[in-house]
């Protein structure tokens, strides 16, 4: 990849800020986290510690912040980074309407400029998780957590990227990339709903990417569509994602 993602990336999210105010305040709004495309309940994949008071949290790649929000919630003392002004503008209101202290950046997560082993806890929903490539990104995560902290986060599923046609059109029953040495793919010139530039990795090299940084998985979770869910969302049908992994959660811990 050589591309300049991040700007790339950056001029997607500002231009698409708008569309994301509304729901951003559903979801700040809500009583319990709900996660991804189709709003999977925080009951049944417990992304989030019950209990945050007294630790340090981040949030990579926080969009309008309502991730930032849910952990203030719990406790946590918060700060969330993001590289879109306008995103983090809605962000901050938000913020401001429910009451919340957040510390907002802006800036990549790639290399945010914080200090060394400054969190206990570190998530990105989508954000850095997807936008930002893993073998960066992750090496910050880990710089930034303390011994013994916790990253989580959520992105595609590589099998969504591999069943997506070339053209951007929504993932079918068919394979239409290739899985060995899988990087992410492009969007940005595409014929259906043209984007950014994306970043995922094989299960394998995933597991091999965390070994080499030093994380440990403590769990891993695929994430299907209910059925009660309709339509496409984000180019995945719904029909599609009740067979088939839309999306995935990693659980990591750097030792002590």
């Amino acid at each position: 990849m050589t591309r300049d993602h991040v700007a790339i990336n950056k001029a997607v999210w500002e231009a698409d800020a708008a569309n994301w105010e509304e729901i951003g305040a559903r979801l700040w709004s809500m009583e319990a986290p709900v996660w991804g495309n189709w709003n999977t309940p925080e009951e049944t994949l417990n992304i989030l510690p019950e209990d945050m008071r007294g630790k340090a949290a981040i949030e990579l790649g926080c969009g309008t912040g309502y991730v930032s929000g849910w952990m203030t919630q719990r406790g946590a003392e918060v700060t969330a980074i993001d590289v879109s002004p306008q995103q983090l503008a809605t962000a901050r209101q938000l913020a401001q309407t429910h009451g919340a202290a957040i510390d907002f950046l802006e800036g990549n997560a790639e290399a945010t400029g914080l200090p060394d082993a400054s969190f206990d806890f570190a998530i990105s929903e989508y954000g850095a998780a997807i936008w930002c490539p893993p073998e960066v990104w992750l090496r910050e995560a880990w710089r930034l957590l303390k011994p013994d902290g916790a990253l989580v986060f959520l992105g595609n599923h590589p099998l969504s990227l591999i069943c997506s046609p070339l053209n951007g059109a929504p993932c079918d029953r068919q394979l239409h990339r290739p899985y060995k040495d899988m990087w992410g793919a492009d969007w940005t010139k595409v014929d259906f709903e043209p984007s950014g530039v994306c970043f995922n990795l094989t299960i394998a090299d995933w597991m091999a990417l965390f070994a080499e940084i030093g994380f440990a998985v403590t769990r891993y979770q695929e994430v299907y569509a209910p059925e009660w869910a309709k339509g496409t969302r984000a180019a995945i049908p719904a029909e599609w994602a009740k067979t088939y992994p839309m999306e995935q959660v990693w659980h990591l811990k750097k030792p002590a």
